[in-house]
């Protein structure tokens, strides 16, 4: 049957709209939310922040240290960090959202939005290495900025940073809302903020980042387990409504979306293409975006620096496989099943207003499983929510300790410069000045013995002995006392905000394109920071001022000019495709523009030997009592001994690690970028043997995913786990055999 055969043959080619809201029945009680999520998902988290704790604390011997609770230790495993990865871009939105642009847009819409965000996770391979390169003990990105530039630069970029957090919080209280209220019977505006504020924040202040990987992993096992067993109801089993039964059959999901008419730019106006227009750029514009919010968010960071660069590289292409696989697999069967009852129907069953705000994977899944359906969506969503919630609560609370706190309300020492001693004031670059000579805490016997007295005491306020650690020691103490109350007060801040966000009554949509199309200028300023010696402080201050006007100018024009009511239809015409693209294009052209020739302008390395000093200030991040150099000893035992890791040493180790991440990651950019598209452009109007193939082969890989998250991540754990224990345990016993004389004399 031909395409034109197939129209010839429809009753209709354009869904009457819906002018019903609330279309969808809520079948969970208040209560039964509450017990599932706060008391069924925040307990269970807390259960795991005291087994995450009693690891660092009783295998690692680390539970003291205020680096860990940010980093989780430095050494996550590769498949902790892939589903970490994974989880933490798996936004509720992404549970909703791209059922709307799937409906708008078709199966291709669906394709480009899921290789935007793919390709934004393959592009920071490459950076995570750079940032291990030139600073391996940064715990924020900021603290790069502030190394290299000073206060004025800092400053910019932590007004930039918090600005990222706030979107990616708003972006996840909105589809909190949409997916609680629409599942549970009088949701107000406060339950739910009150109770995602106790998701984001219930075990932080406990296990801090650690859990969060932990909390990642159930999340993105549960995500996974509950896909296939949707799949599996709708398309392997008769384990659903009876009268919903001829709504999810292939025959009928094909009928309804070659018939329902496409938006303007699909090929033959058909939602069953991948040759379209606005898909592909709104794909463009994601991928902008994405790549824009993974570079300024630090809870992306935290997730980038807890793995050593090998692990954290290949777990970055597995986590790109993955992504690949899960938003098409929530969408497809949920858009299907949505387009094949409004056709039965001849109209929309939920109102513009409710596809905007995502409602239709919630309508589709109540209507096929009933409560089980709501229950299954509640919770892979209140999962998402807890695992990228608690990210950016930390995200936010590293902030505050590591470039607010520590930097200009409370340092430990009025520093001259960024690169001087924390310890003794003297600077810790080469130069003409004396040069710092402090010992690290590893090596200091005074230590060992406050550390001992401390782990046999519960009294905090324990006095250090050590004259030079010890002062620096009762410092790191106060600041996991405020640390803790950073967290709590940032989880209680998010109450009131999001009363404020549900009172501006925006929508989900124009959060997750607009809010984060502004960020688009900040990305550039921030890459040459990390990667380019001769970047300056004047160049990244003006490409990100410069860059944001020209975002917001170029979106509000092309808005104006291009579609019915401008500016008047605000929400609506600031993120179609045209506005996206310009505003994005324009802010990353010119910040780009304006960095490159300010800091060309500005700079003043002139030698090899400026260059390398300007990487001697970044190498110089580091924590005296918790050294990065204890983190790679294997990697250092190369060089001679007493050798001073520069840029260049840490080029040679993580050689491999830069390999793997150009090599690979151009790999799978040509695979995704290229292959991918130019398979799928090859067809045109898919026929029903390829449109049930492409669903087979979305649900195949989704399974295959399933089963690697299910075992490797545990698996890999407990190995990691034991093989420290034993390796602790031996030492200890070769330290009961050193004679007692010995042991006096030192």
């Amino acid at each position: 049957v031909t395409m034109a055969e197939q129209n010839d043959s429809c009753r209709f080619r354009t869904l009457a709209p819906s002018h019903n809201q609330s279309s969808i029945s809520p079948i969970l009680e208040k209560h039964e939310s509450a017990l599932l999520m706060i008391l069924g998902f925040a307990g269970f988290s807390i259960v795991l922040a005291i087994i995450h704790n009693s690891i660092r604390k009783y295998i690692y011997k680390d539970a003291h240290s205020l680096d860990t609770v940010f980093d989780a230790g430095g050494k996550v495993t590769l498949s902790l960090t892939a589903v970490t990865v994974t989880s933490q871009l798996l936004w509720p939105a992404d549970f909703l959202q791209i059922t709307t642009i799937t409906i708008t847009s078709g199966i291709g819409g669906c394709l480009f939005f899921v290789l935007g965000i793919v390709l934004d996770i393959l592009l920071f391979p490459i950076l995570s290495v750079e940032l291990k390169t030139k600073a391996p003990g940064a715990k924020t990105f900021l603290q790069i900025i502030y190394t290299r530039y000073g206060k004025p630069a800092h400053v910019v970029f932590c007004c930039i940073a918090l600005f990222a957090n706030i979107v990616t919080i708003t972006a996840l209280l909105v589809a909190g809302k949409s997916a609680i209220s629409v599942l549970t019977k009088d949701a107000s505006d406060e339950f739910i903020a009150f109770v995602l504020a106790v998701l984001f924040g219930s075990y932080c202040f406990l296990g801090g980042l650690g859990t969060t990987f932990y909390i990642s992993y159930f999340n993105t096992a549960i995500t996974f387990v509950g896909l296939i067993a949707i799949v599996v109801s709708i398309a392997y089993t008769d384990n659903i409504n009876e009268s919903m039964s001829k709504y999810v059959s292939i025959d009928a999901m094909y009928d309804a979306m070659s018939c329902i008419k496409s938006t303007e730019g699909n090929y033959e106006d058909s939602l069953l293409t991948f040759r379209t227009r606005s898909g592909a750029i709104y794909g463009l514009s994601l991928f902008f975006m994405a790549t824009s919010l993974s570079f300024i968010d630090q809870a992306n960071w935290q997730s980038r620096i807890a793995a050593k660069p090998v692990q954290g590289v290949i777990g970055f292409f597995i986590a790109a496989i993955m992504f690949f696989c899960l938003p098409a697999t929530i969408a497809l069967p949920a858009t299907l099943t949505y387009a094949s009852m409004a056709y039965e129907n001849g109209t929309h069953l939920l109102s513009q207003n409710e596809i905007v705000n995502g409602f239709i994977t919630p309508f589709v899944l109540e209507k096929i499983m009933g409560s089980t359906g709501a229950y299954l969506l509640i919770t892979s969503i209140t999962m998402a929510l807890m695992s990228t919630g608690s990210g950016e609560v930390m995200a936010v609370s590293s902030i505050v300790v590591y470039d607010i706190y520590k930097v200009y309300i409370n340092p430990f020492r009025r520093l001259l410069t960024p690169t001087s001693c924390i310890l003794c004031g003297l600077q810790k670059v080469g130069g003409k000045h004396e040069v710092c000579s402090c010992p690290t805490s590893a090596e200091c016997i005074d230590c060992s013995k406050d550390l001992k007295r401390k782990s046999k005491t519960r009294d905090f306020a324990v006095q250090y002995t050590c004259p030079v650690h010890g002062d620096y020691r009762h410092y790191e103490d106060l600041l996991m006392h405020h640390k803790s109350w950073c967290i709590v007060w940032v989880t209680i801040s998010v109450i009131p905000y999001a009363l404020v966000v549900y009172a501006s009554n925006i929508n989900l949509t124009w959060v997750i394109f607009f809010m984060q199309g502004t960020i688009s200028p900040f990305a550039i300023p921030l890459l040459l920071a990390i990667i380019w010696s001769r970047c300056t402080s004047p160049g990244v201050i003006t490409g990100c001022v410069v860059g944001l006007i020209g975002c917001i100018a170029a979106n509000f024009v092309v808005t104006e000019v291009v579609y019915e009511g401008g500016l008047s239809n605000f929400f609506i015409n600031t993120i179609q495709d045209y506005s996206l693209l310009a505003g994005c294009v324009a802010g990353i052209s010119l910040s780009s523009v304006c960095t490159i020739v300010t800091s060309l302008l500005t700079n003043k390395i002139k030698t090899e030997e400026d260059v390398a000093h300007e990487w001697d200030k970044t190498i110089s991040i580091n924590n005296p009592l918790n050294p990065w150099q204890r983190l790679y000893e294997e990697e250092l035992a190369q060089f001679p001994p007493g050798t001073k890791p520069t840029a260049a040493i840490m080029g040679q180790i993580f050689r491999s690690a830069r390999n793997v991440a150009v090599y690979g990651g151009l790999s799978f950019v040509f695979l995704f970028l290229v292959v991918v598209p130019a398979v799928v452009l090859s067809f045109g109007v898919l026929t029903r043997e390829q449109f049930s193939s492409y669903l087979t082969f979305s649900y195949v890989i989704c399974f295959l995913a399933a089963v690697f998250v299910v075992i490797a991540p545990p698996t890999e754990e407990m190995y990691q786990i034991v093989k420290t224990w034993k390796s602790s345990r031996n030492t200890e016993i070769q330290k009961e055999k050193v004679p007692k004389t010995e042991l006096s004399r030192l």
